[in-house]
């Protein structure tokens, strides 16, 4: 396969190497550079070389395609609601809301996986607990299961690498905010349409920013991934054994905007169905949101506007943990299910 290196060309998006994050070595400092640079320019950027098996990745695409494959009547029986506070589970099609509109795709979520006997799932926390999967495809929970647990290592390691970005020691983010991250994963699926693909009103997923700190996406080869970098719309193409990654509004909050959660959104424009993986890895749920000190870097004073935002909200007014946070979203998403998660 061609290094990805070669695929800059069709993108300005940033494409990082981050194998080096694997090792303590002094050349990690060139990966930190990177990071920094593409946090601050972009808030995206790839990765190339993460360590994640190719044939990891094919046989979750593989599934996840015979999953969606099956008969509604069949994958409503892992809806969400069955999943109650645990917020796992199925959606259909405009199921779910991004800025109070009903989503082209449908989807199912899933989280770390708590036996009933964890102390979390035995007092009720709120996106704790066990996951729903299909009886017909019984391949597809380990599948799922191993490649949550990749995921998350890699999370890990990019967190190193993002904390020396900012000029802090490897283990501030996992000492302070990410030693025990609420892991989210979502398998989505936007079905191919015969409409027009420039209909204004036909987005997959509408303009949004995410919740957590980071986002690591896994792209098919259909692509529609589009984001909003310093006023301007860019394409982000799939790229072969890539992730996108992207900021979101607590790393935001806690860098004081020197790091910004960047908006994106997804059109199918296509008349293939298209698949995503995104997996976020976010604070601790009991973690307290606040901004990390950064004088060291000597940054000039950062305009914290809301007037730049998707939403017009303004996340640096935000004071409490992050559950408080990502629960205050939930009933936007699925309001049919605020009762039972909040």
């Amino acid at each position: 396969m061609p290094n990805p290196i070669t695929y800059q060309a069709i993108t300005q998006v940033p494409i990082i190497d981050v194998s080096l994050l694997r090792y303590e070595t002094a050349a990690t400092e060139k990966v930190a550079n990177e990071l920094r640079k593409a946090c601050t320019e972009y808030g995206f950027f790839y990765i190339s070389n993460h360590g994640i098996s190719e044939q990891l990745q094919n046989d979750l695409e593989t599934l996840s395609h015979q999953f969606f494959q099956l008969d509604l009547e069949v994958k409503m029986q892992i809806k969400m609601a069955v999943g109650g506070k645990a917020w796992r589970g199925f959606f259909p099609v405009k199921g779910e809301l991004t800025s109070g509109k009903p989503d082209l795709k449908e989807g199912i979520y899933f989280g770390s996986e708590l036996a009933k006997t964890d102390e979390r799932v035995q007092v009720g926390l709120p996106m704790h607990g066990a996951n729903l999967f299909p009886t017909q495809l019984p391949a597809f929970r380990e599948t799922v299961l191993n490649y949550i647990k990749a995921i998350t290592e890699l999370g890990h390691q990019l967190m190193r690498g993002l904390s020396l970005s900012l000029g802090l020691p490897a283990d501030y983010f996992n000492t302070h905010f990410t030693n025990d991250p609420l892991t989210l994963f979502r398998i989505f699926h936007y079905p191919s349409s015969d409409k027009k693909p420039d209909d204004a009103n036909l987005w997959g997923v509408g303009e949004h920013t995410d919740y957590g700190v980071l986002t690591i996406l896994k792209q098919d080869s259909v692509g529609g991934l589009q984001i909003k970098s310093q006023g301007e719309w860019l394409d982000a193409p799939y790229i072969p054994n890539t992730f996108v990654c992207n900021i979101g509004d607590m790393l935001e909050r806690m860098t004081g905007g020197y790091y910004r959660s960047t908006p994106h959104r997804v059109k199918n424009r296509t008349t293939k169905s298209r698949l995503s993986f995104p997996f976020f890895f976010d604070p601790n749920f009991d973690a307290t949101m606040h901004a990390i000190p950064l004088d060291h870097l000597n940054l000039s004073t950062i305009e914290q506007t809301a007037n730049e935002r998707w939403d017009g909200a303004n996340v640096h007014d935000f004071e409490g943990t992050y559950g408080d946070y990502v629960l205050g979203k939930v009933g936007k998403v699925f309001p049919q299910l605020r009762k039972e998660v909040i």
